[in-house]
């Protein structure tokens, strides 16, 4: 492996600035810093995750503090970056970057947030830069968010699934899933790597209903960040969302109204999942205390529908 240093470059000053008085201090005397990530290139329904990190970072004052060589990790073909045409000259262009910046929430505690651009190449390099970052800035748990699509209403309670590196992370939480195999992702793989270290490490995955996983679904966001802030004690200004996460839903069930076909799918969903919920004798899949269906269950009752649709 090439050095792992050589991709990453570290704002000495900064780090000094925000992150001094913790580094100073002798190990275990006071708490690290919670690093927060989610990074854009991998599946991520309703841009769950990246609507959350652009809230972030506009709302809360922010401070680079390490910087990748994003020009060593990226496909520029299969990741084209846009750019902007006016007229008769290209006047922008969306440069790609991966870096980690020092946040501080609306009570003034600082955290870190690693966003930006999944790298295409050299992931393992990435990681053990990542790793010793991690243990350099002392971070005392690592958080991520994103979501993915799943066969469930726009019209009921959002769900998530948690995972984590120790069962105790996770235990208030329960899961859709039993064993299945999925693509990896880079973010998947650094809470792999850091559990492997020996280090905390959780994540929360929004399901988002299918047929608004292309759209930009703030409510997603808005339940992703909720559980950030239970899970970490920060105060990530979620309220301030709220108005757009109404907006999406009212212009939700504006489209939905206007199409027959997708109200038919929306209603059958619906009749799924408090059919779910009443077997398990609660108003909502997010209770706890109760399995919670699995998705190929979820799965089997949509196409259940769709075959009755055909019959008719």
């Amino acid at each position: 492996m090439l050095d792992p240093q050589g991709i990453v470059t570290v704002d000495d000053a900064a780090v000094a600035a925000t992150l001094g008085p913790i580094l100073d201090a002798d190990p275990g005397s006071a708490a690290g810093p919670i690093l927060l990530h989610a990074l854009r290139g991998f599946v991520d329904a309703g841009s769950t995750g990246e609507i959350a990190t652009a809230h972030l970072v506009e709302e809360l004052a922010a401070t680079r503090l390490a910087t990748f060589d994003v020009d060593q990790l990226l496909d520029y073909r299969s990741k084209r970056s846009l750019m902007t045409f006016e007229t008769d000259r290209w006047t922008g262009y969306d440069e790609p970057f991966l870096a980690i910046d020092h946040v501080q929430d609306a009570d003034g505690t600082g955290f870190l947030l690693l966003h930006g651009s999944e790298p295409d190449l050299q992931w393992e390099r990435v990681l053990t830069a990542l790793r010793g970052l991690v243990e350099r800035f002392r971070v005392s748990l690592t958080v991520g968010f994103h979501g993915i699509p799943m066969g469930v209403p726009h019209t009921r309670p959002l769900t998530l699934t948690a995972h984590g590196t120790r069962a105790g992370l996770t235990e208030d939480y329960t899961s859709f899933f039993g064993s299945v195999k999925v693509p990896s992702s880079i973010s998947a793989l650094f809470e792999y790597r850091l559990g492997e270290a020996g280090h905390d490490a959780l994540g929360f995955v929004v399901h988002v209903p299918h047929y608004l996983a292309q759209s930009q679904y703030t409510p997603a966001a808005v339940v992703a960040l909720q559980h950030v802030e239970r899970a970490t004690g920060l105060d990530l200004l979620t309220g301030r969302l709220a108005a757009a996460a109404a907006d999406a839903t009212i212009e939700v069930e504006k489209q939905v109204a206007e199409s027959g076909e997708v109200l038919a799918v929306v209603r059958a969903l619906e009749e799924q999942y408090d059919r779910f919920a009443s077997r398990l004798g609660r108003p909502s899949l997010l209770a706890q205390e109760a399995p919670i269906p699995t998705a190929e269950e979820l799965g089997a009752e949509f196409e259940r529908f769709l075959a009755q649709q055909d019959d008719e």
